[in-house]
């Protein structure tokens, strides 16, 4: 039976990686420029969809990432280039629009807080196990002065214990 299982779940993957990836773009919005149309399509898929949000415009069905696939492809056509259009959308939309913000003082925390805490988490763990290690490791033998001091200690318990019987 788990033969049969593996079989199926085999061949779900294999559907689920073959299939291309869906793009929301319709035919009337195509450029017929195949150079122009390449470059709307990377811009658009760097542009999020403010109505799905963990969307790019070139995926979502929505009709204000249409609207801004056609905005997209209208300004190619005005002559702006990549870094002009880009400009232009954020500023009617904001950085929110960017799927990969910019690394700027407002978005620092973004960029550095997963690796800040991984390294936290490391160190963290790092200490724990060598905590761990040093607390578990074997003791060290007595100095003489020690061992003499708990032979003093062991006698005295001795004659204690034999004085109360």
């Amino acid at each position: 039976m788990s033969n049969r299982l593996s079989l199926v779940l085999a061949v779900f993957a294999a559907f689920i990686l073959a299939a291309p990836s869906a793009h929301a773009v319709q035919p009337d919005e195509v450029l017929k420029d195949p150079a122009l149309e390449e470059r709307a399509r990377a811009l658009s898929a760097g542009l999020r969809c403010l109505v799905c949000q963990n969307q790019s415009i070139d995926d979502s069905d929505a009709p204000l990432a249409k609207d801004l696939r056609v905005l997209v492809r209208e300004r190619l056509l005005a002559g702006d280039n990549d870094e002009e259009i880009i400009a232009f959308v954020v500023s009617r939309y904001g950085e929110f629009v960017l799927l990969k913000p910019r690394f700027t003082p407002y978005t620092w925390v973004l960029w550095l807080a997963t690796p800040l805490l991984l390294i936290l988490a490391i160190g963290g763990i790092l200490y724990a196990y060598i905590r761990r290690a040093t607390a578990t490791a074997t003791p060290s033998a007595l100095t003489e002065s020690e061992q003499a001091q708990l032979n003093r200690l062991l006698d005295k318990r001795a004659v204690n214990g034999a004085d109360k019987m």
